[in-house]
């Protein structure tokens, strides 16, 4: 056990902890702002729960994929969804904010968490594209039982990282019953319904 490791270690686990005082737009069912800790233990959950309709998954892979996946917002914030913007320099900016964050851990953990973040990034494993679409389920999962503040915009959902959500079974059949969720917090007479 060397010392010098545990410590950077220990330090990279208190700038982590930030985490759960980064607020999203989501509220939970008694009406506080979610963090976004607290998203990512509920997307860990998603994917163990639903871990046998996965054969041929590597479970534990999915899971560092979804623990790592918002670890640059530790640093520099939340952007909710509805303000983002291809091209608006996030995701550089949470990659820088993720290279710093971990940059006291040993070289091979330091290598391992930005390889999974980058794995998560570029979405093109079988773990990664299932990370990608329950990262959106839980958001929608959460805007469809939280207490939101009156005229939030429901119908945002109902496009809401689609691409994501379609590109496994599990995830479009998980997407229909959110879906109808969605539409049933929708004010009446809403077009997007």
């Amino acid at each position: 056990m060397d010392p010098d490791r545990i410590a950077g270690t220990l330090a990279f686990l208190r700038e982590a902890e930030r985490l759960k005082d980064v607020l999203r737009s989501g509220r939970t069912s008694s009406g506080r702002q979610e963090s976004t800790a607290e998203h990512s233990w509920r997307l860990c959950l998603m994917a163990v729960v639903f871990a046998g309709d996965l054969p041929g998954i590597d479970l534990g892979r999915l899971l560092r994929i979804c623990i790592v996946h918002d670890l640059g917002e530790a640093l520099g914030g939340d952007v909710p969804a509805v303000l983002q913007a291809d091209g608006d320099g996030r995701a550089a900016r949470e990659r820088a904010d993720l290279e710093r964050l971990t940059s006291g851990l040993a070289p091979e953990l330091r290598a391992e968490i930005r390889d999974l973040a980058d794995e998560y990034e570029a979405g093109l494993t079988p773990e990664a594209v299932l990370a990608k679409g329950f990262d959106k389920l839980e958001t929608i999962l959460q805007h469809s039982q939280g207490a939101n503040a009156p005229g939030f915009d429901y119908g945002f959902n109902l496009g809401y990282g689609r691409a994501r959500t379609d590109a496994h079974p599990l995830l479009a059949l998980i997407r229909t019953m959110l879906d109808a969720a969605t539409r049933a917090r929708m004010e009446p007479g809403d077009r997007r319904a």
